[in-house]
Formats: structure tokens, C-alpha cells, sequence
């Protein structure tokens, strides 16, 4: 079996530091903040000239994660915060996969397609994002470097 865990689940707001404060509140601990945009992030995302700003929140047993995100470019074209809970269609889910590769070949099959390309960050990934049914977005994560056969 090539899936190892499920990374996180994304959700882009327009308040980070509200955002923090709710689900803190809630009882996620934050894990980190950080301005994310460059190369890397540009192919995965196939957003070109990429800017966020990220917080990273971890549930208290540190097997779930949440990453909020405020886009300050491109502009936000689409607000879904206001639909009914019945509405199609979310962010995306991140899984971590042994190899990313072969699970493309194996996801291609079943109807998956690339939306930007396979990036590397740093020595840490191997990172893509892929439309599987009905057109959901996923991202996939490969582990890097040591640690990546645990």
C-alpha cells in the first residue's frame, strides 16, 4: 500500500489571525506561520506569481492538520464561504504517498490529471496537486531525504 497518511485539509480565509484565533479556541495548536510563494509553489499550485501567507494548526494529538491561508495574490476569484452546507466542493485534501509516481500512473487510470507539474520543495518533497473524480483537487506529498521510509 503506497498511502501513508492523510497531511492535511486546506481552507483559504480572508482574516488569518481571526481564523487562528477560532480554532485555537477550538483546541488546534498552532504549528508555525509563514509567507509561502516562489518557483515551487507556482508549479504545484499552477498559480503564476503565487503569494500566501500560511498557518499551519495541529489537532492536540498531532495526528491531524489544518492549513489556513490568505491569498494576497492572485486576487481570490471565487467566496464559497457563504454556501449551504449541502454544496459540492471543497479546498483540497493532502495525502503522503511512498511514490508519487507510481501513484500518478496508478491514479491516471482511474481518470486523475495533473494540474500543474511535480515540484520538489527543498530536500524535504516531491509535491503535486491532481483533479481526481469529478474533479476534486487533491494533493499528493512524497517524503524526501531521511525519515521518508518511516
Amino acid at each position: 500500500m503506497t498511502l501513508k497518511r492523510m497531511d492535511n485539509v486546506g481552507i483559504v480565509v480572508e482574516d488569518l489571525d481571526a481564523a487562528i484565533a477560532f480554532f485555537s479556541e477550538l483546541g488546534l495548536e498552532l504549528e508555525g506561520r509563514a509567507p509561502i510563494q516562489g518557483d515551487w509553489a507556482d508549479g504545484v499550485t499552477g498559480l503564476r506569481g503565487m503569494h500566501v501567507e500560511i498557518a499551519m494548526m495541529r489537532t492536540p494529538d498531532g495526528h491531524g492538520r489544518l492549513e489556513l491561508s490568505r491569498f494576497v495574490a492572485p486576487a481570490v476569484v471565487a467566496d464559497h464561504r457563504r454556501a449551504p452546507v449541502n454544496a459540492l466542493g471543497y479546498l483540497r485534501v493532502m495525502f503522503t504517498v511512498e511514490d508519487i509516481d507510481d501513484t500518478l500512473v496508478r491514479l491516471r487510470r482511474l481518470g486523475a490529471e495533473l494540474v500543474g507539474q511535480v515540484v520538489r520543495y527543498q530536500d524535504a518533497y516531491r509535491l503535486c496537486y491532481i483533479r481526481g473524480p469529478e474533479g476534486i483537487l487533491i494533493g499528493l506529498a512524497q517524503e524526501l531525504g531521511q525519515g521518508a521510509s518511516e
